[in-house]
């Protein structure tokens, strides 16, 4: 069976000195092999074709029958690492937390393990009539939320 760290490490080495990140390799049990990248800037088709001839070039498929896939990771996927969310700062995003909260808002900023956002609310102001927009900026902690990624909207 294909090692996933193996996968990683050829990978890694391609990705160095680029402005392309790894997002996420997945090795089935019969393996099919899916590597994600992305980049700061755009993931360019050539370069996957690159990176998918530069691991097929480590293994001999005599040897071991795989299939291997390498793409982006998908302009509204769930950001799965941090560069991720440092690529969207200052871009709109959705959030869904655990406790089943939907939450569309500006990202701000980004640590390892919390996130800051800016979103408008509705709330009833004291002696007025209406609900009307406020702003908050929130400091969310990355384990309690199932999502966060990139909000595409068409005006």
């Amino acid at each position: 069976m294909i090692s996933k760290k193996d996968i990683e490490k050829i990978v890694c080495e391609k990705l160095n000195n680029t402005s392309y990140f790894l997002v996420d390799i997945t090795v089935s049990n019969d393996n099919n092999i899916v590597v994600e990248i992305d980049s700061f800037d755009f993931v360019d088709i050539d370069f996957c074709i690159a990176l998918s001839r530069e691991i097929e070039q480590h293994y001999d498929r005599d040897i071991e029958d795989f299939d291997l896939e390498v793409g982006s990771a998908g302009l509204s996927a769930p950001f799965k690492v941090e560069q991720q969310y440092q690529k969207n700062i200052g871009k709109e995003v959705e959030v869904l937390t655990k406790k089943g909260e939907k939450i569309i808002g500006t990202l701000l900023s980004s640590t390892f393990d919390s996130f800051c956002l800016q979103y408008e609310k509705l709330e009833k102001q004291e002696g007025c009539k209406r609900k009307t927009k406020i702003l908050h900026e929130t400091t969310f902690e990355k384990e309690n939320i199932k999502y966060i990624k990139h909000l595409i909207r068409f005006k």
